[in-house]
């Protein structure tokens, strides 16, 4: 593990630093088309950037029954409900906002973790994530912990996109069982296929092919965006950094998500960063590296 812990560390940051992108993304395809067609066009897409990555590695995988059930449940839980509750949220939570909210994701990730891996966390880690946590707060709330306190966190979208958490928390913990036994990318191909297939049910019998002629180039730019970078190679590097890394350790580097989301909206739509969000970003980069330490250097 020890060998493979560099370009782990390296392939989970690259996924995170796309995916925290993907919510500014995912709000420009929805102004044009619906939820379930973002995520149909977008796994669509992702799958055959997987396809190709597969036949690069030689990676394919002929599971058997069981195997297939393990995956359809995997695609269910982490492609088509997952991306349901963030697309259904996203349209009417703000990107940014969303982004520190699926930051509480590594806190269910280390908890399951533990819980059903028996991994080893230690009092460092724990401290690292209560660190990163109540940086996550300071910025929700703004610098305001008693909204937090209170229960204001925007509306619908964002208890919708707070549901998520947990539900991508459990998946990347599944997840760990499936890679002791087969290549990241051949494994992910078939979780991605049947999370598709489950989207492809509820495509049809809503909104259906006719509504895909309404994006514009822009709405396909973004989509592009999410199949291709997103649902394509985001999704390899994090089971193989999964392959490589503890459950607690790579849930970790999804508190820099919201971190790059900021910087992009900043960028492109010209949000102003608050004090409260640097002075809480900066507790979250100092909470993954307490949660990312190696066991040898905590004492």
């Amino acid at each position: 593990m020890e060998q493979t812990r560099g370009p782990a560390v390296t392939k989970a940051l690259v996924a995170v630093a796309v995916w925290g992108a993907s919510f500014i993304a995912t709000k420009v395809a929805l102004a044009e088309v619906s939820p379930v067609t973002v995520v149909w066009l977008r796994f669509a897409l992702g799958i055959v950037v997987l396809g190709a990555v597969v036949a690069a590695r030689r990676q394919l995988v002929r599971p058997s029954g069981p195997d297939l059930a393990y995956f359809a449940g995997l695609g269910f839980l982490g492609i088509a409900f997952h991306q349901w509750l963030q697309s259904n949220g996203l349209v009417t939570s703000q990107a940014g906002t969303t982004a520190w909210i699926v930051a509480s994701t590594p806190i269910f990730m280390a908890i399951l973790g533990r819980l059903m891996l028996r991994e080893r966390l230690g009092w460092v880690g724990g401290a690292g994530i209560a660190v990163a946590a109540l940086g996550v707060l300071v910025v929700v709330s703004r610098g305001d912990l008693g909204s937090v306190a209170a229960g204001r966190f925007g509306g619908p979208g964002d208890l919708l996109i707070l549901l998520s958490s947990p539900v991508w928390a459990m998946f990347s913990v599944l997840s760990r069982r499936g890679l002791q036994r087969f290549p990241s990318a051949g494994m992910m191909l078939w979780v991605m296929a049947a999370g598709w297939a489950f989207t492809t049910v509820l495509f049809f019998l809503g909104p259906g092919t006719a509504e895909v002629a309404h994006l514009t180039a822009r709405g396909w730019g973004a989509v592009a965006f999410l199949g291709l970078a997103c649902s394509g190679l985001a999704y390899v590097f994090w089971y193989d950094a999964l392959t490589a890394l503890p459950a607690s350790q790579a849930g970790a580097f999804l508190y820099f998500e919201p971190l790059v989301t900021v910087a992009v909206a900043a960028a492109v739509l010209g949000e102003l960063v608050a004090a409260a969000t640097l002075a809480g970003g900066g507790a979250i980069l100092l909470g993954v590296w307490l949660v990312s330490r190696r066991p040898a250097d905590r004492h």
